[in-house]
């Protein structure tokens, strides 16, 4: 049986079959690269982690001349006031942290 446009019904729902067993595929292979992208994201935040405490040398402006404590902390910065000649408003230092070792019992 053809319908008004010359395609059978019979092709007609085979098409779309395909078409509905297509989709549901793509979204498997979405969710598992999401899946794998979340894993190599949480991987690497375990293996990385900030500290405001390095030498004055090491400090990185991160305020204006004026700022406070909250001001700064608020931008995502340290804050330390406490030696003069070095910001008091400064990035905070990226450090990598050493997975921990297994327990073997």
């Amino acid at each position: 049986m053809q319908g008004s446009d010359g395609v059978s019904s019979l092709t007609r729902g085979r098409l779309w079959s395909r078409e509905e067993a297509t989709a549901p595929m793509e979204y498997k292979v979405i969710s598992a690269l999401v899946l794998v992208f979340v894993l190599a994201l949480s991987t690497l935040a375990e293996t990385q982690s900030e500290t405001c405490v390095m030498a004055p040398r090491e400090r990185k402006n991160c305020g204006f001349p004026g700022v406070t404590a909250s001001q700064c902390t608020s931008k995502g910065c340290c804050f330390d006031d406490t030696i003069p000649g070095f910001p008091w408003c400064f990035t905070p230092k990226t450090i990598d942290v050493p997975p921990e070792d297994e327990c073997e019992f």
